[in-house]
């Protein structure tokens, strides 16, 4: 059985049978592709509908001015945390040197005198360095005293309530 449109294209020889098994096989490639094309298309128009969700904010401004607004922000962010590092730079240094340990003994210079009127108080800093004051109240007055303490030490010799005093600053005392 010889077709005359076969002949004219050059396949008259050709089985028809094979012919057929050609076509069929063209003809399911062809629906693969076409599968394959559509599911490509439905995840196109999602990945479009995720977009234009992500590119649209709630009043319309862009993606792009909105990551140039958040670079902004960020560049102000970060020059303000230099100039808070560097000020707490600043107050840590100044602390070292402030007043920051206290001890205080109240006592009875005089045994006839009541109410521990008398006291002495030791002020350091961090590094141990200040001062002690020692007032003594007694019937005919109130008799005030400061001695220097240098590095925990003193030149000066310390009474027992000056020594309590320094000790509690300095964390020592046991009581």
């Amino acid at each position: 059985m010889n077709s005359s449109i076969l002949d004219k294209v050059g396949l008259g020889g050709l089985d028809p049978g094979f012919l057929l098994i050609g076509m069929a096989i063209v003809f399911v490639i062809l629906l693969i592709i076409i599968v394959m094309l559509i599911v490509q298309i439905q995840n196109t128009k999602k990945l479009r509908k995720r977009l234009d969700k992500f590119l649209v904010g709630k009043d319309g401004a862009s993606l792009e001015q909105d990551i140039i607004a958040l670079c902004e922000d960020n560049k102000f962010l970060k020059i303000d945390t230099d100039k808070n590092k560097k000020n707490i730079d600043i107050l840590f240094q100044k602390m070292q040197c402030t007043y920051q340990k206290m001890g205080l003994i109240k006592y009875d210079a005089f045994q006839q005198m009541g109410g521990q009127l008398s006291f002495s108080l030791a002020l350091l800093d961090e590094s141990d360095n200040g001062f002690i004051i020692n007032s003594v109240h007694s019937s005919d007055g109130c008799y005030s005293y400061t001695k220097e303490i240098v590095s925990g030490e003193s030149d000066v010799p310390l009474s027992t309530e000056e020594q309590k005093a320094l000790e509690i600053a300095m964390g020592k005392d046991q009581s």
